[in-house]
């Protein structure tokens, strides 16, 4: 990137709350932010994610939209004392910023500002605490925007994050030895486009307050969800219950738990008609590497806790919501043509660690691939799940909000009960095969390639 003349802007006050100077991480020191969860105020293109700065790889980066002020915020997952941070640019770089901690991720204090930065690698001695780093932006030194190829912070862990105890489900056996693929397939004739398939499933239950991932074993603790796929979820699930249970699935062995929380118009509840589309699909570039999910495995994706911000900017946020030709709104519109549907979608992470079903807060144990290839601390790429629900509610939609709150909060949650050899034949069929099939395995485009399953939706 060449950039341009720096647009003068009017300068930011900060106080400087500390004397920082150049210097290399001391020895002592832990680099705490790699493969951690990132948020950015914005995004210049597709190629150039928040996760990108944190991946340890100097040929990404984030970029941020052309306009002051930008931030680029990492979770550490566990508060920590902060003596360095390293930031890497690219030849757009901040000439007026500041480096912010933070407890909880909304309230900052400033440990280092500068107005009159040049760019290239810094590696500033700080002096904070928090569970939260930030690089926020003030002033571009071009007129491009803020372009970050790594933000690294270094310190050590108060309380470091755990890896065992309660809250943990160790995976049996765990997948070792592998190594994120960063091979990119061979063009095929006809061109691969696709790398997918559909599970089509309905309402199994409606309007109960039981979540057996978030709230195992306490009825009536929750928000209300509305539950699809298996027709015994409740909160006290386990894997040889939902295997034991049924299925509102087309495809019989589909009898994993999906919920997410209720629709309400007022004090009404709306419910989907009909079966959804969950997609399965290939989060990687190479699709060839995309492994069945463990038996077992649990996850949430999203947060009732989640701002307008969070939402609009997780990986996991496709389309947002839609209803007519009104699109890409991150919280719920409030008119919709009488007569259509409120539609949203949102994409789960794919990569998993190898080694758990589940962790305390649901989701450490699942990444979001960065720039199609999965984080090395989360090694095996398996399907990713996307959401694409639709409720029948139009007209005025000022009273139409979720059990969890705004359209924002929208969150689902996945626990796989799948027949295993059914879920491995549709992978490999379907996703490694390059293929957009239905819940079949049948590729409407490519008829030749013939189908995964039977016309009852089983294995032949």
């Amino acid at each position: 990137m060449t950039p341009h003349r720096a647009i003068p802007t009017a300068l930011l006050a900060a106080a400087l709350t500390l004397t920082a100077v150049p210097r290399a991480a001391e020895a002592a020191d832990t680099l705490l932010s790699q493969n951690r969860p990132t948020l950015a105020s914005s995004t210049e293109n597709g190629g150039a994610p928040a996760a990108a700065a944190v991946d340890g790889n100097t040929t990404t980066r984030w970029g941020s939209a052309w306009s002051d002020p930008q931030w680029l915020r990492v979770d550490l997952g566990s508060t920590a004392t902060i003596t360095s941070v390293k930031l890497t640019w690219e030849a757009a770089y901040a000439k007026a910023f500041q480096l912010q901690t933070s407890p909880d991720g909304s309230a900052w204090t400033t440990v280092y500002s500068t107005t009159n930065a040049t760019g290239g690698t810094q590696t500033l001695t700080v002096t904070g605490q928090g569970r939260y780093v930030r690089m926020y932006g003030t002033q571009r030194a071009t007129g491009y925007g803020y372009s970050l190829y790594e933000l690294q912070v270094y310190g050590q862990y108060t309380n470091p994050p755990p890896t065992g105890g309660p809250g943990y489900v160790l995976a049996d056996p765990p997948v070792t030895g592998v190594t994120p693929s960063t091979a990119v397939p061979a063009p095929t004739n006809p061109p691969t486009t696709h790398h997918e398939f559909q599970a089509n499933c309905s309402v199994s239950r409606g309007n109960l307050n039981d979540d057996p991932i978030v709230f195992p074993n306490l009825p009536g603790a929750s928000h209300s969800h509305t539950f699809m796929g298996n027709t015994t979820t409740y909160a006290g699930s386990t894997l040889a219950t939902l295997k034991a249970g049924g299925t509102s699935c087309i495809t019989p062995g589909d009898k994993t738990g999906y919920w997410m929380p209720t629709l309400y118009n007022g004090d009404t509840v709306v419910q989907p008609i009909g079966r959804q589309v969950i997609y399965y699909k290939s989060g990687v570039i190479d699709y060839r590497s995309v492994r069945p999910f463990p038996a077992g495995l649990r996850y949430v994706v999203g947060s009732p806790q989640a701002t307008l911000e969070d939402f609009r900017n997780s990986p996991g946020a496709v389309e947002g919501f839609e209803c007519g030709d009104s699109a890409f709104n991150w919280d719920i519109p409030a008119t919709c043509p009488a007569g259509t549907q409120l539609n949203v979608r949102m994409q789960a992470p794919s990569c998993w660690n190898g080694i758990h079903l589940d962790t305390p807060d649901h989701k450490s144990h699942m990444a979001y691939p960065v720039l199609g290839v999965c984080p090395a601390d989360h090694p095996v790429a398996v399907p990713m799940i996307e959401f694409k629900m639709a409720w029948p509610v139009s007209g005025d939609m000022r009273n139409v909000r979720f059990s969890s709150g705004r359209g924002y909060s929208f969150h689902y949650d996945v626990f796989n009960a799948w027949d295993a050899p059914t879920l491995a034949a549709l992978t490999s069929h379907c996703i490694n095969g390059g293929l957009q099939c239905d819940p079949r395995g049948f590729d409407l485009y490519k008829p030749d390639r013939g189908a995964a399953l039977n016309e009852n939706y089983e294995l032949p």
